[in-house]
């Protein structure tokens, strides 16, 4: 598909520490823009030029990113695109990408897609041909990952909880085997409720309450999921952003003795003794070989010692 020819945007110029800039004309597109989660020098010097060199900026909250924008002095006409109005406001984007018009998207902090509607606005605009380009910068996610003190080499994004305690149970029952570290956004009303639910259905895993990263008032407290739901209990509501990020599953108790020869009988019944311990070391992660013996042992046992 052939792309649009660029329209011109305004010239339009921005401020960086008192010192006016001019920004440099942007190719045709939708831009991803990652914004700042609470401090506005978070933005990277690129965000801030294609903030100031888009035809138009789609938000999820005008007055946010209006606060934004007027930090750096961009005067960049404001659209807002959210969860209530983007089956309305998706058409008209996709019309003025169509044109050839330079569109930036951004939330109101951190990077978009991540828990807000731009997802149907990107695969829209890919699906006609359209070109994407992902601005990245901050991310409460990372933030939340480099300051936990947790496993980082595999970790899984869920999101908000469920509101409600069974919804959010179910949902830990399901994530519990995820062999990474969890994170989730959690509002102050339910933290200590939902600290409650996940320590019963996951354990009590380390884990790390992280509030305001980036503002005046950040903090990191880290504990295990029962000491934390203890703690915030007691305390009065946390108030701002929150992330919560959970250590992954320990290694799992190898199974009592008589389990395992409960097992093997139950797979002698129709295997071989080396298919026999080839199935429960698949099962129990226990070690083929010594599997292999004890189901010897159980098989001539069984058999009245014949051979």
């Amino acid at each position: 598909m052939t792309r649009p020819a660029a329209t011109p945007a305004p010239a339009r110029r921005y401020l960086v520490g008192g010192t006016a800039f001019s920004a440099r004309p942007l190719e045709p597109g939708l831009h991803v823009v990652a914004t700042p989660i609470g401090n506005l020098r978070d933005i990277t010097i690129r965000a801030v030029e294609t903030l100031a060199a888009a035809h138009v900026v789609a938000c999820e909250d005008t007055r946010v990113t209006r606060r934004l924008i007027d930090h750096f002095g961009i005067t960049v006409p404001l659209l807002p695109y959210h969860e209530h109005n983007a089956a309305e406001m998706r058409p008209k984007l996709l019309a003025r990408l169509e044109a050839g018009e330079a569109v930036a998207l951004c939330s109101d902090a951190g990077t978009p897609l991540v828990s807000d509607p731009g997802f149907k606005l990107v695969e829209a605009a890919r699906a006609a041909g359209l070109a994407v380009v992902p601005v990245p910068g901050p991310s409460a996610v990372m933030a939340a990952l480099v300051a936990a003190a947790l496993p980082t080499d595999a970790f899984f994004f869920d999101g908000f909880l469920p509101a409600r305690t069974v919804g959010r149970r179910g949902r830990a029952r399901a994530l519990a085997g995820v062999p990474g570290s969890l994170v989730f956004f959690e509002t102050g009303p339910r933290l200590a409720a939902s600290l409650a639910d996940l320590a019963a259905e996951l354990g009590d895993r380390p884990a790390a309450v992280c509030r305001e990263l980036t503002k005046a008032h950040e903090e990191v407290r880290s504990a295990s999921l029962g000491a934390l739901a203890t703690h915030y209990a007691a305390a009065p509501e946390p108030k701002g952003e929150i992330v919560l990020v959970i250590g992954p599953p320990g290694e799992a108790p190898p199974p009592p003795a008589d389990d395992v020869d409960a097992m093997l009988r139950a797979a002698l019944a129709g295997h071989s003794v080396k298919d026999a311990a080839a199935a429960v070391a698949a099962a129990t992660g226990l070690a083929r070989r010594e599997l292999y013996q004890r189901a010897l042992e159980l098989a001539r046992g069984d058999a009245g010692g014949a051979p």
